[in-house]
């Protein structure tokens, strides 16, 4: 594992809301809180193979995990593919040679991809960690998953028509017992001023909104949305009700009731949310794993199938 720590160079200064700036405030001993110095740790995977991580996808992610916190770990995932034994393979004699060229490739992908992320971080003036897994393709999901329940967030960049990209994240929602944030390419993280939350009442939309804290209480605005129309809701106030708490705990929060009008549930949230200006969506990711396979709910399959804006996704 390597860790370096960079300069600040046009690093974008974070609100620091912080166990130790909270104990100060409140007059509480700081001697006896042992999470004063605490850090939140961000994690992002970088693949390597067949189609390596973008650019872009590791930019934002520094960006990301400065807003954040001030650590980001990066993983590459280099590709050990396996060699088959059967007759047809013994048949195809440029086969060793063929797997040789893929790995190669995905060694010098990671070199570069980590080469800029330790670029991003010295920009960013970051902590930076990394480490590199070699992984069979179709264990990639599996492996960043396993890696990332050691960390406090995982920042995943969205490359559209990536099939790495949208493996690797089912396995992450259902699988890292830690929230995800996906973020498009092609919108550069700048900073996460105003949230909008999806809320329904749900238990996973708890876990988004507690999952989610440590961006909600760096927030200058906090919108909470509820879709009415979509499937019955237990509480007719619910939304009403999370943004009440949201503002007794300091937040600058208010509620919107939207109507789906028999369109996509994620299309009418993100529709709504980028009206409202958002600059990140909070929401539950509804879902289960059997056998390897992924079957996601409506909204969260709506947000991998076409995500507009950056969504963090808590199971």
């Amino acid at each position: 594992m390597q860790r370096g720590r960079a300069a600040p160079r046009h690093a974008v200064e974070p609100r620091t809301f912080s166990p130790r700036t909270r104990c100060q405030a409140s007059g509480c001993d700081e001697s006896n809180d042992r999470f004063a110095d605490m850090k939140f740790r961000t994690f992002v995977p970088l693949l390597t193979y067949p189609d390596a991580s973008t650019e872009a996808t590791v930019r934002n992610a520094a960006a990301a995990a400065r807003l954040i916190g001030d650590e980001l770990h990066a993983l590459a995932l280099e590709a050990d593919i396996p060699q088959v034994k059967s007759a047809l393979s013994s048949a195809l004699t440029k086969l060793p040679k063929m797997i040789q060229s893929a790995e190669r490739m995905s060694a010098q992908n990671r070199e570069t991809l980590l080469a800029q992320a330790h670029a991003e971080a010295e920009a960013q003036g970051l902590d930076l960690t990394t480490s590199v897994a070699k992984v069979q393709p179709a264990m990639l999901g599996e492996v960043a998953a396993g890696h990332a329940r050691y960390f406090d967030m995982v920042l995943l960049g969205w490359t559209r028509g990536h099939p790495g990209v949208r493996m690797v994240a089912e396995a992450l929602l259902l699988g890292s017992g830690r929230p995800i944030m996906l973020v498009p390419d092609e919108m550069p993280v700048q900073r996460f001023g105003r949230v909008s939350i999806a809320w329904d009442g749900s238990r996973v939309a708890a876990r988004a909104v507690s999952d989610a804290r440590v961006l909600l209480e760096r927030a200058d605005e906090v919108s909470v949305i509820t879709v009415t129309d979509e499937k019955p809701l237990k509480e007719e106030a619910a939304g009403e009700r999370l943004a009440e708490n949201l503002r007794k705990s300091g937040l600058k929060a208010q509620f919107s009731a939207v109507r789906a009008e028999d369109g996509p549930i994620a299309e009418t949230l993100q529709r709504h949310a980028v009206e409202l200006g958002t600059n990140l969506l909070v929401m539950g990711g509804y879902g289960h794993s059997r056998l390897r396979d992924f079957v996601l709910g409506g909204a969260t399959e709506g947000v991998f199938s076409d995500l507009r804006l950056p969504v963090l996704l808590s199971h």
